[in-house]
């Protein structure tokens, strides 16, 4: 695992005089919204780098082996790749909800950073119930560990695999709890702590259910396309890009038309995110994605392409197809040839075709949602664009999506499946003025630099 740097290096508009809240913040302290959007990403390290300082410090408190060994790993994972997702979609819901003064600009930054310590919990767990010796082209936490205290003796003890998979549960757990310590010092003392707290409570518990629900998919294996469309729900959507937009918006005091909007928009985008993610499992670059490609049919996971395959091949007694999909999912021992063959079925079927088609209509229809919100154009322009790089769809313009009630798709789950987090009081329905234009867009990261593999 490659070691990261934790000196600071600040991001445009940045003050040198951070608040010290017994962490370290250096660099961590009051900038303008209007920097900070010219580079959301650059923002978001320098407050990660912030937080994560002090943590290692208290780490290195308690026991050096535990900070080199356990701390370092979550240290360096969070800050060694990742496009920061969750945290641009975390900026630019605070941002669209009106929120631009310099304790709400810190309040969301940092709440963002927490947010990116919760996805090295999950990923780091995620690669330990998959096996998954890799993690963004490098070894995954536990593969990591598990090449430093290797197996030479079998009557050695807890070493090799059962070291490594033992001890990164231990490291996702104190990234969670990181994570929880650096929501509670922020929200302590803003306005709006209780609305955030609620929705926080409500993203962490989605997350677990969905990784849950995705492993009993695996050993049950379910094949139902409503059953995949709600792990995706669950494990993807609300995760990565309702609840960070309505974290976001809360920050900012948001309405309840404003956050209503925001979610709707986030669930079509959040949905369409993990299709994209459930297309590169299978036709995807391992180069770029950074994971062995099928892997996801190995591991038996139930995704919407694959129900969606499967229930076209029910439909017209295709049994060959059949055999082959129920054959091949849940196969570690699967052969490149047969996975070629998996892959050829997924489109003989429609299924990538239909996959496809789904992910640009709730690119679309999330892009209408944003219309219902009253946000400064540059801030809507901002959203719809990470829509569709998080979609894999490219740029989308409010006046090409059709409105809500003219796509009918099945991926939108009934409203009783999963609710939304109700409406903030009224008495944090007061928007600030809208803030002047932002830098030019060609100098933002936040939209640009998407990879196919950067979906998890």
């Amino acid at each position: 695992m490659r070691r990261t740097e934790l000196k600071e290096h600040p991001s445009p508009g940045a003050s040198t005089h951070g608040r010290h809240g017994g962490d370290g913040r250096v660099g961590d302290g009051p900038r303008s919204a209007e920097a900070v959007d010219a580079d959301v990403v650059g923002a978001v390290e320098d407050t990660l780098r912030a937080v994560l300082r002090g943590r290692a410090a208290e780490a290195a408190a308690v026991d050096p082996l535990f900070a080199e060994d356990v701390a370092r790993r979550v240290v360096d994972f969070t800050l060694d790749g990742g496009k920061r997702i969750r945290p641009r979609f975390l900026w630019w819901g605070m941002r669209a909800a009106g929120g631009h003064t310099r304790t709400t600009t810190r309040a969301a930054l940092r709440v963002a950073a927490a947010v990116e310590l919760i996805q090295t919990c999950a990923l780091i767990h995620d690669d330990v119930m998959d096996a998954s010796p890799l993690r963004r082209g490098a070894p995954s936490v536990h593969a990591d560990l598990q090449d430093q205290y290797p197996d030479p003796d079998p009557t050695a003890g807890r070493v090799g695999p059962s070291f490594g998979t033992s001890a990164a549960v231990l490291a996702g757990d104190l990234a969670l709890a990181w994570a929880d310590d650096v929501l509670a010092e922020t929200v302590q003392a803003e306005p709006h702590r209780h609305r955030v707290l609620e929705i926080w409570r409500s993203m962490r518990t989605e997350m677990v259910a969905g990784q849950y629900l995705d492993l009993h998919g695996q050993a049950n294996g379910s094949r139902s396309v409503a059953r995949a469309i709600r792990i995706a729900c669950l494990k993807s959507a609300l995760y990565t890009v309702e609840r960070p937009l309505a974290l976001g918006a809360a920050l900012a005091g948001a309405d309840a038309r404003t956050t209503e909007a925001l979610c709707s928009a986030g669930r079509c985008a959040g949905i369409a995110f993990q299709l994209r993610d459930d297309l590169v499992g299978v036709f995807g670059d391992p180069r770029a994605s950074g994971k062995p490609c099928g892997e996801d049919i190995r591991d038996g996971k139930l995704t919407y392409l694959v129900a969606v395959a499967t229930a076209r091949a029910e439909a017209r007694g295709d049994s060959g197809t059949l055999a082959l999909l129920r054959g091949a999912l849940g196969d570690p021992e699967l052969t490149p040839e047969r996975f070629e063959r998996v892959r050829a079925a997924l489109v003989d079927t429609g299924a990538r075709a239909t996959v496809e088609t789904r992910i640009e209509r709730l690119v679309a229809q999330g892009t209408r949602h944003l219309a219902r919100v009253p946000a400064p154009p540059h801030v809507t322009d901002r959203l719809i664009r990470l829509f569709g790089a998080a979609a894999g769809t490219g740029s989308t313009t409010p006046t090409t999506a059709p409105p809500p009630h003219a796509i009918s798709s099945p991926l939108a789950p009934p409203p009783h499946a999963i609710s939304s987090s109700p409406a903030p009081p009224p008495h944090a329905t007061s928007s600030p003025p809208a803030p002047p234009p932002a830098p030019s867009p060609a100098h933002d990261r936040a939209t640009t630099d998407f990879g196919p593999g950067d979906a998890r």
